[in-house]
């Protein structure tokens, strides 16, 4: 019952949040203000999962399957309440595709089942963490596109780093994580298949992503054969004159 009133608080408060932005900040359209709402959560479910899984405790690794804490249901609901905001927000306005759709129903369907069982928050919140901490970079890259900025050294790192950010975090952190998942006789057969699910929705995603690396890379290739070619030819230009 608690956890029920939790999220429909949280639910309310990111719909305000997003309606208050929407009044306020006219200037920009409905997207550019869910993604602010989408920025504040990815921060606000990072530094929470982070307290709850390095302070708080126990250690998910070695703990997974354990009964949840009230901080971790708090910190469960919170995020449940984003995420049921940004799916409706998302099929209303169409913007995402069918993996990112995947993504957010397999995060609530997880946040549910761990509140429903009253066990299993530790990992919850530790996948939490992994699918949030390259977020606001993510949110960052379309800023930057929307500001005529994505084509600079900015650009550039923000990429980076949220390359090797996923590939470190979601990939070998949540490798780990669903290993110890697995062998552990504690969590139920559903959290165990729910967490395989989602790691190899990551997957999914470091596909999508190494070709857009790809293009990316071969794109800025061509881009600087051609500056060469251009100062070459104008150097030559120069000495023939």
């Amino acid at each position: 019952m608690t956890s029920a009133m939790e999220v429909s608080g949280s639910l309310v408060g990111w719909i305000s949040l997003y309606a208050c932005l929407c009044t306020l900040n006219t200037r920009h359209g409905y997207e550019w203000n869910c993604r602010l709402v989408t920025l504040l959560h990815g921060l606000l479910c990072v530094c929470l999962t982070a307290y709850v899984g390095f302070v708080d405790g126990p250690w998910p690794f070695t703990h997974p399957g354990t009964e949840n804490t009230p901080l971790q249901v708090t910190t469960m609901a919170i995020s449940l309440g984003y995420f049921l905001f940004d799916i409706g927000w998302c099929v209303y306005f169409r913007t995402e595709g069918p993996v990112m759709l995947a993504h957010h129903a397999l995060s609530i369907l997880g946040i549910v089942l761990a509140l429903s069982l009253g066990e299993s928050g530790i990992e919850t919140c530790a996948v939490l963490f992994g699918s949030e901490v390259t977020n606001p970079l993510l949110q960052a890259r379309w800023f930057l596109r929307r500001l005529g900025c994505y084509d600079s050294l900015a650009g550039d790192v923000v990429d980076l780093l949220f390359v090797a950010l996923f590939v470190l975090v979601r990939i070998g952190v949540g490798g780990r994580m669903l290993y110890c998942e697995l062998i552990s006789t504690r969590p139920s057969l559903t959290m165990k298949v729910g967490g395989a699910a989602i790691y190899v929705l990551s997957w999914v995603f470091l596909v999508d992503i190494a070709r857009f690396a790809s293009r990316k890379s071969r794109t800025k290739y061509q881009r600087w054969k051609q500056q060469h070619r251009t100062v070459e030819a104008n150097g030559l230009s120069g000495k023939a004159g």
